[in-house]
């Protein structure tokens, strides 16, 4: 028989039904020591990444206003650094629930109501997400085919045209061709 303290450590923290301790094999371990991993990865590659946002953002002001000069591309790869470090934030905010949201409404339901909602919510983004990749791969579709297929006759014409511009070219006047010029100026008046 078992005593209620027993009872309340494995039920959920809810209330719930209990939960099962997460397996405690070898693969799990190795896939939670390369999920740390990537983690960690992407943690840095976002610091580099604000980092070198903020480095180039500085040194673009410090040359305008300084210098009357600007980097060429900072404003672009000031946006491109940012955009990365978002796209690299957003799985740690999901991970850790650090993202801004407005869950007024969601507190008011029941707790059933809160887990049923998230698990739709989280379903409609998943979907989301699906038709963003098919979207993306539409859209760069043609522009593959073009890098895969269609720059093969476009290379052999530059290829032709390079043999072209560099073949070895020898002009000669062969004795008929100079008889032919010299009675060809003959006959055309005031020149000698």
């Amino acid at each position: 028989m078992s005593t209620r303290s027993d009872s309340v450590s494995a039920a959920s923290p809810q209330g719930g039904a209990a939960v099962p301790p997460p397996p405690g094999g070898g693969a799990f371990r190795a896939f939670k020591r390369i999920v740390a991993g990537v983690d960690a990865l992407t943690f840095w590659a976002i610091v580099a990444a604000m980092a070198a946002m903020s480095i180039l953002v500085s040194l673009q002001v410090v040359m305008r206003y300084f210098f009357s000069s600007s980097i060429d591309s900072a404003d672009e790869l000031s946006r491109l650094f940012f955009v990365w470090a978002i796209f690299l934030a957003i799985p740690h905010g999901v991970k850790h629930g650090v993202h801004v949201g407005i869950d007024l409404c969601v507190r008011m339901l029941p707790l059933r109501g809160q887990e049923t909602l998230f698990r739709v919510m989280a379903g409609l983004s998943a979907l989301l997400m699906v038709m963003v990749m098919i979207g993306g791969w539409v859209a760069m579709w043609r522009p593959i085919e073009v890098f895969l297929y269609d720059w093969w006759p476009i290379r052999a014409e530059a290829r032709l045209y390079q043999r072209l511009a560099t073949m070895p070219v020898r002009i000669e006047q062969t004795p008929d061709v100079a008889r032919a010029g010299r009675t060809q100026q003959q006959r055309w008046p005031g020149r000698e």
